[in-house]
């Protein structure tokens, strides 16, 4: 969908907001992660040169005016991205609704100049708005006539220009992958989750919990596939007739394999498949009554609105601030309406009336009963999460499985990740699904070579999606010492497919076995890699699992030092991130954290730099904001270490900030996954595993299996809006091996957003953005990257 002209890089020096004035609001219900946008969205209009504007209270200060409508400077958002909810409040409003009280705001807007809204809501607020703009230049005619404005100002303000970023902790918004919001919104629920499985495993109960989502069940289908819930009710996809008691059977039977707790998660607005709600009560007094069960009801309500937003709503909401001011400064009379939303990782701009056309189609699928309609058109995210789920929560009974006698061996490589063992679940249950025997391999290719290898069975990884580290046990050793041995083993268990889940060494170690096929026939089987590793520096793969909850490691830990920094005024923190070569962590932590500056290893930087940098801090600190915050990758310069670096601002900045260095260390391998992480980690593992499956129907000749192209040793990347297999012979012409990191990443294109918000004059490449697309039915076999 993109032009030819993407070869000469766009940049946007030449796009300026002088002369413009932007207004920004949050309306509807609050989520975290909006005060991040509102900053991106007052930062970048203020870099152009554009007047900057808050409408506080919604469109309820839009309608009363006066000093809810007030020009913002850059201090005015310092601080705000790490708080929840919207610091500029939002409200329901009735006037706006009537066509006085849309009057009075389009008078309020001209009288201060503003043509261009960046409305942060769900989709009422951005169909109220859409409204807005089609009635506008009526509304200033009448203006006109009542002798409010003059006709001067009718001609100059004739248009209205309208951006929307959708805020909504349920994510029922159709065109986005991800709406602001809903990442934090899994993390408050999933704490809650690890929290209750403590206490019902210690006394064998049956929890029942509700979570937030009236028309849309989008955050009960994830937590349910992120803690392996046992049962879980959504509005799009009703249980068929009799699904008491098949819930109750499925219950006892967890039950009876020394299961100790069963989770349940209903979604506010769930239904049965004749309308009827099922309500959390419901559910629990069907368990006490059939099973006699031990069962309490939580509902989590307004916590899961509520706490600081994760590293992932962060970044969101700051891409799309931005987006949204360019796409307001590109804007012509003539561009429809748009949101500024995320496919994969890509920033997209679509028509804003036909994203809400489709989100009430869906809407309108429910209420006639076509679910299956209703599911489809939410999108592939949501659909493959459902397929997802439904693979990976319900064993059938023995005699229902095919057999393929087929036998899989499943390991982890390289250092622990948060999420592996969410990916060798679901490896395992999705391989049992296919008929194969799993055979899991403990501490990577050493423990392999030492004949550490047992069968696995489908209760044995039950309640491992949210477990940290690897419990498999991993190790950084390579194959290539051991080849031998490990041939050896897969032969004593007649080994026909490998799985791998690990970082570099993963990556390398599939190298060195099909390098080895020559020799040993053994490895001439199927080999898949799936990428985890905290530094997401795997060639052929945007995110590898465990990033995000490294990033969210490293955002708390800023935010809690900045916290620090606030108390003794003028305090400059040098903090360092894991990461090897790879600048990822650092990068994208300093954008979620806010800080004044990342050193990373792919922009090579030197003496002069670090001198504007100290420089810039200094002008900072005559300021209101006394704080700065620099992080660092352990390995950006051997001797711009971080001590140098720590030294140098401690003598630059005499008399105006004192220093403090802070080592993250391995602090970032640990912790319990984060929802992206779990979710992530499950759904690529599972179409690893289905792969295997395909490719070991396809090289099974005359009773044993040979593979020896170099397309039956892939790694399982998501590539921008895809899930693809790439074969690793083919990754290494993109890998530069001295560093261990891919010669192309994404993220460096996001390395100027981090600089325009935290005040640098830097050049921003926006070939990307700028071309409005179509909400697509997207065909039904794509498959997409969207967690």
């Amino acid at each position: 969908s993109r032009s030819a002209m993407d070869h000469q890089p766009k940049f946007f020096e030449n796009l300026s907001g002088a002369g413009k004035a932007i207004a920004v609001l949050t309306s509807g219900g609050d989520a975290q992660g909006m005060n991040a946008a509102v900053r991106a969205v007052v930062r970048m209009g203020i870099y152009v040169n554009a007047k900057v504007y808050f409408i506080y209270e919604g469109y309820q200060g839009m309608v009363d005016g006066g000093d809810n409508i007030v020009e913002v400077s850059w201090e005015s958002v310092s601080s705000i991205l790490q708080v929840g909810g919207t610091v500029i409040g939002s409200a329901r409003c009735k006037p706006f609704r009537t066509r006085e009280g849309r009057l009075q705001a389009a008078l309020n807007l001209v009288q201060r100049g503003i043509t261009n809204l960046c409305v942060i809501g769900g989709d009422g607020s951005l169909t109220g708005a859409n409204l807005f703009r089609e009635e506008w230049n009526g509304l200033l005619e009448e203006l006109a006539q009542k002798g409010k404005i003059d006709a001067e100002a009718v001609k100059k303000y004739a248009y209205l220009n309208i951006v929307g970023m959708v805020g909504s902790i349920d994510n029922d918004f159709c065109g986005t992958d991800m709406t602001i919001g809903t990442d934090s919104a899994l993390h408050r629920i999933i704490e809650v989750v690890d929290a209750i499985m403590t206490t019902a495993q210690s006394h064998q109960r049956t929890f029942v919990l509700e979570v937030m989502g009236r028309h849309c069940g989008y955050l009960a289908l994830v937590s349910a596939l992120a803690c392996g819930a046992d049962w879980v009710f959504i509005p799009e996809y009703p249980p068929e007739e009799g699904w008491e008691d098949s819930m109750c059977v499925k219950l006892s039977e967890n039950r009876a394999r020394k299961k100790r707790l069963n989770i349940i998660i209903v979604a506010e607005g769930a239904i049965d498949c004749h309308n009827k709600p099922i309500t959390s009560e419901k559910v629990k007094d069907l368990v006490v009554q059939r099973l006699g069960f031990d069962t309490r009801v939580t509902i989590l309500g307004h916590v899961q609105r509520g706490g600081t937003p994760s590293a992932f709503d962060r970044i969101l909401a700051s891409r799309m601030g931005v987006e949204a001011v360019l796409a307001l400064l590109e804007a012509t009379p003539d561009t429809p309406a748009c949101v500024v939303s995320l496919s994969g990782n890509q920033a997209v701009r679509l028509p804003l009336m036909e994203c809400v056309q489709m989100t009430q189609e869906v809407q309108k699928a429910m209420d006639e009963g076509r679910f299956l309609e209703a599911v489809r058109l939410r999108g592939r995210s949501f659909e493959n999460n459902l397929n997802t789920y439904k693979l990976l929560s319900h064993k059938k009974p023995d005699a229902e499985l095919p057999k393929s006698n087929f036998n899989v061996a499943v390991l982890n490589v390289g250092a622990p990740a948060a999420g592996m063992n969410a990916a060798v679940r679901a490896a395992v249950r999705v391989g049992m699904t296919e008929g194969h025997k799993i055979f899991a391999v403990i501490d990577g290719f050493e423990g392999f070579a030492r004949g550490k290898i047992k069968e696995i069975s489908w209760g044995d990884v039950g309640g491992w999606t949210g477990q940290g580290g690897s419990i498999l046990g991993t190790k950084r050793t390579l194959p290539a010492k051991y080849l031998e041995k490990i041939a050896e083993q897969m032969r004593t268990n007649n080994i026909n497919a490998l799985m791998v889940i690990g970082g570099f060494e993963a990556y390398l170690g599939l190298l060195e076995l099909s390098a080895a096929r020559e020799k040993y026939d053994e490895f001439c089987v199927p080999m898949v890699m799936v990428p985890a590793t905290v530094s997401n520096n795997v060639p052929g793969s945007d995110f590898s699992i465990g990033a995000d909850t490294a990033l969210n490691t490293i955002t708390d830990t800023c935010d809690r030092i900045k916290q620090s920094a606030s108390g003794t005024k003028r305090r400059v923190f040098i903090i360092e991130t894991m990461g090897g070569y790879c600048g990822y962590l650092a990068n994208m932590g300093a954008l979620a954290a806010g800080a004044d500056a990342a050193y990373i290893f792919e922009e090579q930087f030197d003496i002069r730099e670090l001198q504007a940098n100290v420089e810039h801090l200094t002008e900072k600190m005559k300021t209101s904001i006394q704080r700065g915050l620099v992080l660092r990758n352990e390995n950006c310069n051997e001797n711009y270490t971080t001590d140098f670096i720590y030294q140098l601002y401690s003598e630059e900045g005499k008399g105006v900030f004192d220093c403090r260095k802070n080592v993250l260390g391995h602090m970032q391998q640990g912790g319990a996954p984060s929802p992206f992480d779990r979710n992530f980690g499950t759904k690529i593992s599972a179409k690893a595993m289905q792969w295997i499956s395909k490719k070991l129907k396809e090289t099974y000749r005359k009773g044993k299996v040979f593979a020896n192209t170099d397309d039956s040793v892939c790694l399982l990347g998501m590539r921008r809006r895809n899930l693809v297999f790439q074969p690793v012979a083919e990754l290494k012409s993109e890998t530069d091996f001295v560093h261990r990191i891919p010669k192309e990443q994404w993220w460096l294109k996001l390395r100027p957003l981090m600089k325009i918000l935290a005040k640098y004059k830097t050049s921003y490449d926006v070939s990307d953005s700028g071309q409005l697309e179509h909400v697509a039915m997207l065909p039904k076999e794509a498959e997409t990257g969207a967690i």
